[in-house]
């Protein structure tokens, strides 16, 4: 699901074939919340996750007005904590139907036991500190090597690996990184260049 975050809202009345649909879904190292019953124990139980066991999940013979909201507030607290995490919310089919009305009305229910929605969220960010580093050694490297011509190929082919990674969605942040890394590598080799043309014998 791309530029969104999958919300897997899973029903206690889901049988084998449905958890395995979601088992093969499922992203690494998903956030799994549960409500505190015997039947949600056995879905996760199935899905071979670890869970988080959320009181706020339970049937509610008289839920407050405001149930679906609480509910709402819950999934999301979680979701943003990672937004590259997958969520997994495993409730009864009564509270599993309120979050769905409240988490995203304008988003069609796949039906049956499990319902896919996403939440919308940007692309991963750039690690800058990674980038400066490489760029800075990628720039140092080539300003001392003595064939300067020769490996100011390497800048640039950092430059291109990093637009052909743009193009791949999950990996944009990658590109980025690396168009980054290159620029800050032409910079300091300009600094190198300079700083020995100043002073010859420094190099």
């Amino acid at each position: 699901m791309p530029g969104r975050q999958p919300i897997f809202v899973v029903s206690t009345t889901a049988d084998e074939a449905a958890l395995q649909r979601v088992r093969d879904d499922l992203g690494r190292d998903p956030v799994v919340l549960t409500a505190p019953t015997a039947e949600a124990k056995r879905v996760v139980s199935a899905l071979g996750v670890e869970p988080r066991v959320e009181v706020l999940l339970a049937p509610a013979s008289f839920p407050p007005a405001d149930r679906g909201h609480r509910l709402d507030e819950l999934v999301r607290r979680h979701a943003l904590r990672d937004r590259f995490r997958d969520v997994v919310v495993v409730t009864d089919p009564a509270t599993a139907t309120l979050l769905l009305r409240v988490l995203a009305p304008d988003q069609l229910a796949t039906g049956g036991a499990v319902t896919v929605v996403g939440l919308p969220r940007g692309d991963r960010p750039v690690v800058v500190s990674r980038a400066v580093a490489g760029g800075v050694a990628l720039g140092v490297v080539t300003g001392v090597a003595e064939q300067q011509a020769a490996v100011l190929a390497l800048p640039v082919a950092v430059a291109v690996v990093g637009l052909g990674v743009l193009l791949v969605p999950p990996w944009r942040h990658v590109g980025r990184e690396l168009l980054l890394a290159a620029g800050i590598a032409v910079a300091v080799l300009l600094v190198v260049v300079a700083g020995s043309a100043r002073f010859p014998g420094g190099w």
